[in-house]
């Protein structure tokens, strides 16, 4: 449903601009994010503000969500994919190019990420949420040193059977590489042949590869994790046995980014969603709820009491430099890759 403005002039700067101040707006907004990662209080000020109706569907993957938007007829505005993904989403030609570095709030966008790699000088992305991939733990069940792969690729024998690891090949991969010495992207054999091995003899020693931690690490139902911080810190608020780590050997960064997509029937609310999320508030109503840092600047002062100095949100010195951002390899390479997921996956 189109957008109807007081003004041909309000038309003009929302399509441009994105303005999110308190504009008359109507019709519709469909989101398409990752399963419980939207802020429910931040969809209830949108929609008080701009009298859209929001919609929101989940997925669980970044491979879901680019296999069901590739399909057509999905019906969807907004997706969050992640900054790996990025590059095969503007490829194809999915993305509108929407111009958010134009957009009003576009000034809160932390420096670091206003000019990034996947979209350079941000013409189709907002940042959503960051975070890392690490180790989360139990210590009721092992109270060991948790900064280190080994968590899950040599598991101590007290998480034996009851490990879950993301099913996210690239920061499976990604670790594991790093817990043999390689580069991410690297072709190097020996390299790859270790990674393969070494995954298939794990996989053996594992409970689950699923995206159910947030509740199940608490409960002991898992005993440790290979999963993203957010979700993990989650967990520890529940239970403040669980911990969590930074593997030594190497992690993934992650950025996830609001985009627009090149079928999206409300633009307009589309776009003044994308600016409404750059505000400082706003911002911290998408971390509060999930806890993953967000990229505005000035969010923190409204995020709540137990986002300040939390463990799985400030990296410890002396690993800061073990963290490296996850960005796409070569086709070549990611079909590499892929041969080799699917051997873990059998």
């Amino acid at each position: 449903m189109t957008m109807k403005w007081m003004t041909t002039t309000a038309i003009a700067a929302i399509s441009v601009l994105g303005l999110a101040g308190a504009a008359s707006a109507a019709g519709e907004l469909n989101i398409y994010n990752w399963g419980d990662y939207t802020s429910p209080e931040l969809i209830k000020k949108f929609k008080t503000e701009f009298g859209v109706k929001v919609t929101v569907t989940d997925y669980d993957s970044n491979d879901t969500a680019l296999a069901k938007v590739r399909a057509g007829g999905h019906g969807f505005d907004i997706v969050v994919p992640s900054a790996n993904y990025m590059p095969i989403w503007i490829n194809e030609g999915l993305l509108l190019e929407a111009r958010p570095d134009q957009m009003e709030n576009f000034k809160n966008v932390d420096p670091r990420w206003a000019d990034v790699e996947w979209d350079p000088g941000r013409r189709y992305s907002v940042p959503w949420q960051w975070g890392v991939t690490g180790i989360g733990v139990n210590t009721k069940f092992y109270n060991g040193d948790i900064n280190t792969s080994a968590i899950f690729l040599d598991p101590p024998e007290e998480l034996v059977g009851k490990l879950n690891v993301t099913p996210e090949m690239n920061d499976v991969l990604f670790a594991t590489i790093k817990y043999f010495g390689g580069d991410w992207c690297t072709t190097d054999r020996d390299v790859l042949m270790k990674v393969r091995d070494k995954l298939v003899e794990a996989k053996t020693k594992w409970l689950a590869m699923d995206y159910s931690v947030t509740d199940k690490l608490p409960t002991g139902d898992y005993a440790g994790v290979y999963y993203w911080n957010g979700a993990i810190m989650r967990s520890r608020l529940q239970n403040p046995d669980v911990k969590f780590g930074y593997p030594k050997e190497g992690y993934p960064v992650f950025m996830d980014s609001v985009v627009i997509l090149k079928d999206a029937k409300n633009v307009d609310n589309a776009k003044a969603f994308m600016n409404f999320i750059m505000a400082p508030e706003n911002a911290a109503m998408l971390s509060n709820f999930a806890k993953y840092a967000n990229g505005i600047t000035g969010s923190e002062q409204f995020m709540d009491e137990e986002m300040q100095g939390a463990p799985e949100l400030v990296i410890p010195a002396e690993l800061e430099s073990a963290g490296e951002f996850l960005l796409s390899c070569e086709p070549d390479v990611q079909q590499l890759y892929t041969r080799i997921w699917t051997e873990v996956q059998k």
